[in-house]
């Protein structure tokens, strides 16, 4: 998968969300982005979502809040995400 897109997401993910102390190196590919993991919470999802749409011109949706949230587990499960509609909307 396109590491360019992971490493612009992690970028983009601490500039939106303002997290202090945190690096791109701190960021693993595949660790959780909420809760035990990188330790979100659903007002930073809001955020997120939010400013992904924005920038990428992509419509958050799915068949259910399940699949929204899956596509939010990791850096991995976003950049897969974004890819697979920025493909489709070409």
């Amino acid at each position: 998968m396109n590491e360019e897109l992971k490493k612009e997401l992690k970028e983009f993910l601490i500039k939106e969300l303002s997290l202090e102390d945190v690096t791109v190196d701190d960021i693993k590919n595949d660790e959780r982005l909420f809760n035990e993991g990188l330790g979100l919470d659903s007002i930073d999802a809001l955020e997120l979502g939010v400013a992904i749409q924005k920038k990428y011109g992509i419509k958050l949706k799915g068949k259910s809040d399940k699949e929204i949230k899956s596509y939010f587990s990791s850096i991995d499960s976003l950049a897969e995400f974004i890819s697979r509609n920025l493909e489709s909307n070409s």
